[in-house]
């Protein structure tokens, strides 16, 4: 039987902002992400099975997908836990506001990174993750494929 690639996207609102860079960035800012996550596998071959034909219902792909990331990065504020900017996370969360304290600068290469290693933790064992692409602006993207790591 073929492997087949699926795609499911999936789109949230995320803040940020990135300590010691040199351009307008360094502000606390916001970006429209959008998340392809494509995954690879060989369709199921039972045909008892209520999945029969489906390399992964998009449905479990998307629970995974929400539970660990968009629900997490959604409306939240994300800030390098070892940056000055903890103050100000500090600041934000006592107001109420959602505010992710994350082990990286948080730029969209080291965000699919981060995706890339939560997705794979919980997909089915017959199942890979092949590529994410997360777009952070209509021209701007970082892309992570498992043939290059």
């Amino acid at each position: 039987m073929s492997n087949i690639r699926i795609t499911k996207q999936f789109s949230f609102e995320t803040g940020h902002a990135l300590y010691g860079y040199d351009g307008k960035c360094k502000n606390v800012h916001g970006h429209s992400y959008r998340l392809d996550v494509t995954v690879i596998g060989t369709p199921i071959s039972d045909n008892t099975n209520v999945k029969f034909g489906m390399v992964i219902d998009f449905g479990d792909l998307k629970k995974i997908v929400k539970a660990e990331i968009v629900d997490v990065f959604d409306h939240a504020t994300v800030f390098n836990k070892n940056t000055p900017h903890v103050e100000l996370a500090k600041e934000l969360a006592d107001r109420g506001h959602n505010v992710l304290l994350v082990d990286y600068q948080p730029t969209s290469e080291m965000m699919v990174i981060d995706f890339a290693e939560k997705i794979k933790k919980h997909l089915p064992e017959n199942i890979k993750l092949h590529s994410l692409k997360l777009q952070e602006t209509a021209t701007s993207f970082a892309e992570w494929f498992a043939s290059d790591n």
